[in-house]
């Protein structure tokens, strides 16, 4: 990578480069192969400025009086964000979350594989959450030592993750997609990504309220 990887990059600007992403993936399929700061600015509803500032953090991307290759720049921030590779993921409750996450298309266009799925109701133990068919979760430790897995998706209770966790850590899993509501902690060379949907709506609760309130 171009830039320096002891300088400390602030999760503002690492949370924005999906977006960055998933818009120069759009130019592309469009048939335009080279964007200005503005047009794309523009396009995100983000300052040039701000598009400018992040993407700096990482390397020299744009050219004055040209912009930015887009081919050139999706492929080095799929880089950045670890897409230049495949991963396999396991859902830990496959019940209507768990399914509907094992159902969607576009993490596998991403590299994201999902390998197994595991839930402990035997009404679906058996039965297809996406590609994959739902085993019982007894039969987890046992995937975990024969099979190489990167992520796991826990999309159960709060009350049962903090047992599932260590198992997940000591078999060698090093990122946890955290549906659970509940913030896991684990050793340091295990990234969790805890995700809190209540307090994404109560968020837009928020915006609502101070719309309202003008």
């Amino acid at each position: 990578m171009n830039y320096d990887d002891n300088e400390k990059i602030s999760m503002a600007v690492i949370k924005r480069l999906p977006r960055y992403y998933r818009y120069l993936g759009d130019l592309l399929e469009n048939g335009i192969t080279r964007i200005s700061s503005g047009e794309l600015s523009r396009r995100m509803n983000v300052t040039a400025s701000q598009i400018r500032q992040d993407l700096n953090k990482f390397g020299c991307f744009g050219q004055r009086g040209y912009g930015y290759n887009v081919e050139m720049l999706y492929e080095e921030i799929k880089k950045i964000l670890g897409l230049d590779r495949e991963y396999n993921l396991i859902i830990i409750g496959a019940g209507n979350l768990g399914q509907a996450l094992a159902n969607y298309g576009n993490f596998k266009k991403r590299g994201f594989n999902f390998i197994a799925a595991f839930d402990k109701n035997p009404e679906i133990i058996g039965k297809k959450a996406g590609d994959v068919v739902i085993q019982d979760v007894d039969g987890l430790e046992d995937f975990l030592k024969n099979n190489r897995v990167d992520i796991a998706v826990l999309s159960i209770p709060k009350t049962n993750a903090p047992q599932i966790s260590p198992i997940l850590v000591e078999n060698g899993v090093k990122g946890i997609w955290n549906f659970s509501h509940i913030d896991l902690h684990t050793p340091d060379d295990v990234v969790v990504e805890n995700v809190h949907l209540t307090d994404s709506v109560m968020t837009l609760s928020y915006k609502l309220s101070e719309l309202e309130n003008k």
